[in-house]
């Protein structure tokens, strides 16, 4: 802040103040009333499912899932809901799958799906995911936010797909997932969430290409030299703002004086000032101008000290009557000392009195 210079507070409307809140209130409890229907929602889904009996095989599979991503007491059942696998519960898991598709669905796609879910259940997604639409709320009409879960969405099932590929081969894996996608593009559920993830095209494209992509793997002479680069990138942004922070402070100092040094006082517009009041005297109606019908506005030019008290006060304009009331009460004032780089200087500013017989 350079010398006679003050900045003031946007003024906003307290009406429109209160019509943002009103409007934000509202949109937050809309958001809010979505997210405890949908809980409604899984609950009533899982309270609706029906149990499933496994064969020898599909209970062998199901334990082996179980076992290697340390999964105890999960449940498969089905729902006419739905139409793929998907995950719920918290405490007690469920994986739901639509009523045919166990006698449907080719024994290695079955699989996949399988451990696909029991990927999202050893991550405890549903939880997670639910955790974070309820820290959400506050900001959900926020459109960087939509960009955001997607990302994660995209990301958790690429993780769940790494894990469940520990099971198999990586690109038998991504045949059955395709085929997976195949068997179940026919019945787009509306509204249930789907943790498989297939039904969003460009994220289920981006998974495949992961898996059956080879992993890049660079070498250590590689890895060193891109730690160095970043290292010297690094250390050539500190060294060039150091520099940049030097030159700037020479600059300040050969070009403005310390405070200590500054002609006369400080010129501050007077909304500034009239915040730095700390005790202030109302003038006296002169009874005399009451009996005239004497009214207008008394401008002073006052120079504040350093320590906050009134000391030069003259009168620019306004009526003579109301002249000696105005500077008799704005001698009385106090103000807080006004800083400057951190030290107190002494402030040139104006002070309006009005004067008016309308209470």
């Amino acid at each position: 802040m350079g010398s006679g210079i003050g900045l003031g507070h946007p003024y906003l409307s307290p009406w429109l103040l209160s019509g943002l809140a009103i409007g934000y209130v509202a949109v937050t409890m809309w958001f809010v009333v979505r997210f405890v229907w949908g809980l409604n929602t899984i609950r009533l889904l899982s309270q609706n499912a029906a149990e499933v009996t496994l064969s020898t095989a599909q209970a062998s599979h199901w334990s082996h899932c179980a076992e290697a991503f340390k999964v105890n007491g999960a449940s498969l059942r089905t729902s006419s809901e739905i139409g793929g696998p998907i995950t719920i519960g918290v405490k007690r898991k469920f994986v739901l799958l639509p009523p045919d598709m166990l006698a449907v669905l080719p024994v290695t796609e079955l699989r996949t799906a399988i451990a696909h879910e029991f990927a999202h259940m050893q991550r405890h997604d549903f939880f997670k995911n639910m955790l974070y639409e309820l820290l959400c709320l506050p900001v959900c009409f926020h459109p960087v936010l939509s960009l955001t879960r997607y990302r994660l969405a995209e990301t958790r099932e690429m993780i769940c797909d790494q894990m469940a590929a520990t099971l198999a081969d990586h690109h038998q894996y991504a045949r059955s997932l395709l085929r997976l996608a195949s068997v179940l593009v026919g019945g787009i559920p509306k509204r249930i969430p789907h943790t498989i993830g297939i039904f969003d095209v460009t994220t289920f494209e981006r998974r495949v290409m992961r898996l059956t992509n080879k992993p890049a793997h660079s070498s250590v002479p590689l890895r060193l030299a891109t730690v160095g680069v970043c290292v010297a990138l690094s250390v050539v942004t500190c060294v060039s703002a150091l520099a940049l922070s030097v030159h700037v402070d020479a600059l300040a100092a050969g070009q403005e004086q310390p405070p200590s040094k500054i002609n006369g006082p400080v010129a501050v517009r007077a909304d500034i000032m009239q915040k730095q009041i700390v005790h202030k005297v109302p003038p006296v109606y002169p009874e005399d101008a009451k009996k005239a019908h004497i009214e207008g506005k008394v401008q002073l030019e006052a120079v504040i000290g350093k320590t906050g008290e009134v000391g030069t006060l003259n009168v620019v304009s306004g009526p003579k009557e109301l002249q000696q009331s105005a500077l008799d009460a704005v001698r009385q004032w106090t103000y807080k000392p006004f800083l400057l780089n951190g030290e107190p200087v002494e402030v040139k500013t104006t002070i309006n009195i009005t004067y008016s017989l309308i209470p």
